[in-house]
């Protein structure tokens, strides 16, 4: 079993090897405006995923996912070299889109917005349906009446 510092410490090298990797040794023509986010790497340490991200249109980044998996083999060896395993990681390149996602989040959050200045400019014009008070206020004329017609039959109860 392996331990899960050990793993965590050899995955954030992976991410910096091929970071490093891609920005100095591959010189593909392809390769677009590229950052590695992340990198996972399993409890076994025999399959790692890296996360990138393209600045670009979807031409960009599908002509640098191609790049990527040109240069997979040197990235790999390189990766295993400088690790030191008994096993190479094989290598899984994902696009991370966590642009599109964020995005998506912004567009939901503005039209919550908008949404709530809506309820609040309605709760400004809105009108009680009936009464201001909708609950009965006994007159003080009343009560007096009341406690004069309560103490007369008190009275009259004890006779």
């Amino acid at each position: 079993m392996t331990d899960p510092a050990k793993v965590r410490r050899h995955a954030e090298r992976i991410r910096e090897l091929v970071a490093s990797v891609v920005r100095s040794q591959i010189k593909d023509p392809r390769l677009g405006m590229i950052t590695i986010t992340d990198a996972r790497i399993t409890a076994d340490l025999r399959d790692a995923t890296v996360f990138y991200t393209v600045l670009g249109d979807a031409t960009a980044q599908s002509s640098t996912a191609a790049a990527l998996e040109s240069a997979k083999g040197m990235l790999r060896s390189t990766v295993g070299k400088a690790l030191g395993l008994r096993h190479s990681p094989s290598l899984t390149f994902v696009l991370d889109d966590v642009q599109d996602q964020v995005k998506q989040i912004d567009d939901l959050l503005a039209q919550a917005r908008h949404a709530d200045a809506e309820v609040q400019r309605l709760a400004a014009q809105a009108k009680y349906a009936g009464d201001a008070q909708p609950y009965r206020v006994d007159d003080e004329d009343d009560d007096a009446d009341d406690e004069a017609t309560d103490t007369d039959t008190s009275t009259t109860d004890r006779r």
